[in-house]
C-alpha cells in the first residue's frame, strides 16, 4: 500500500471542509493531538476511493486493502504507518484494538452512490462515522476520573451531530458527484427535486427545507457541546469543541446565504397584499 496521499488532518477529498480540521489539531491538546492526526489521515487514505477519475477497479483494490487493515486495528495491529501511529497514541490502559469499521461503511455506501431513504438511514450512517472517528478520539483523550461508558456515549453523540451538519455543509458538492446528502422521503414531502441539490441558487422548496435542516443540526450539536461542563473535560476535548465550533459557523453562513423568502409581517389582508406586491415586483426587475 503506497504511502498517505495526503498531509494528516487533511479532509477526503468529498469530505468536509480541511479548514475546520486543521484548526482542530492545532488547538487540540497533547494527548488528543497525536490521535486526531492518524484519524484524520486514515479518513482521507480510505475516502480517496471517492477521487474524481480514479478507476472503479483501482477503487475496490484500496477498499479491499482498508477492510484488511481495518480488521487488523481491531485486532490491536497494523501495517500503514497512520494506523500504527494511531495505536501507539492510545493511553497504556486502553484496550488493545480500535475499530475503525465504521469508515469502511460510509465508503462503501458513498462509492456506491447509495441514498437515504429516510432519516433513520441518515443516522445511521452517522454514526457508523462517529464509532470510528469521534469514539476512539474521546475515549482515548478522555480524563481519568471520565467513565468509560460515558466517554463512549459523548463520542458517539458529539460525532452523530457532527458529520450531519458536515454532510449539509458539502450537500451541493456531494450532489454534482452523484450523491445525496438528504433523506427522499424529507424532499418528497418539502416538494423539493433531488436535482435540484445540484443547483445554485437553490430553488424555495429546497432552500425552506435547507434552513430547517441546519437548524436542527445547529441545535442538537449545540446541546452536545453544552452538556460539556466539567473543565478537564472542555480541555481535554479542546480540538473537538473548536472543530464542532467551526462547524456551526460554516452552517451559520450557508444557511444565511440561502435565497431569501417572502414572509407576511402583518394579520390584515392589505397588509399581506402590499408585501405581496412588493416582493412581486422585485422579483420581476431583472439584474443589472
Amino acid at each position: 500500500m503506497p504511502a498517505t496521499e495526503a498531509p494528516p488532518g487533511a479532509a477526503p477529498a468529498a469530505g468536509p471542509q480541511p479548514s475546520a480540521r486543521w484548526f482542530a489539531t492545532l488547538y487540540a491538546t497533547a494527548p488528543l493531538r497525536p490521535l486526531l492526526e492518524s484519524l484524520f489521515g486514515i479518513e482521507a487514505e480510505i475516502y480517496a476511493v471517492l477521487r474524481p477519475g480514479l478507476e472503479h477497479s483501482v477503487a475496490h483494490v484500496r477498499m479491499q486493502w482498508w477492510q484488511e487493515e481495518c480488521d487488523r486495528a481491531a485486532a490491536g495491529s497494523g501495517v500503514h504507518p497512520l494506523t500504527r501511529a494511531l495505536l501507539a497514541a492510545r493511553p497504556a490502559d486502553a484496550p488493545p484494538g480500535v475499530d475503525l469499521r465504521g469508515l469502511m461503511d460510509t465508503a462503501t455506501w458513498d462509492l456506491a452512490a447509495a441514498t437515504f431513504g429516510a432519516r433513520r438511514e441518515l443516522t445511521g450512517y452517522c454514526e457508523r462515522w462517529a464509532s470510528a472517528m469521534t469514539v476512539p478520539a474521546v475515549r482515548w483523550a478522555a480524563p481519568a476520573d471520565m467513565p468509560a461508558d460515558a466517554a463512549t456515549a459523548l463520542g458517539g453523540k458529539l460525532g452523530t451531530a457532527l458529520r450531519e451538519l458536515e454532510l449539509l455543509l458539502e450537500l451541493r458538492p456531494a450532489a454534482l458527484a452523484g450523491r445525496l446528502r438528504l433523506p427522499l422521503d424529507e424532499l418528497q414531502a418539502a416538494g423539493a427535486d433531488p436535482e435540484a441539490l445540484a443547483q445554485s441558487p437553490c430553488p424555495p422548496a429546497l432552500a425552506t427545507l435547507l434552513r430547517e435542516r441546519h437548524r436542527q443540526a445547529q441545535a442538537q450539536l449545540r446541546g452536545v457541546l453544552e452538556g460539556i461542563t466539567d473543565p478537564a473535560q472542555r480541555t481535554a476535548f479542546r480540538g473537538l469543541i473548536v472543530w464542532a465550533r467551526l462547524a456551526l459557523r460554516q452552517s451559520a453562513l450557508l444557511a444565511a446565504a440561502l435565497p431569501a423568502r417572502w414572509r407576511p409581517t402583518r394579520a390584515s389582508g392589505l397588509g399581506d397584499a402590499w408585501h405581496a406586491w412588493r416582493y412581486a415586483r422585485r422579483s420581476a426587475i431583472p439584474s443589472a
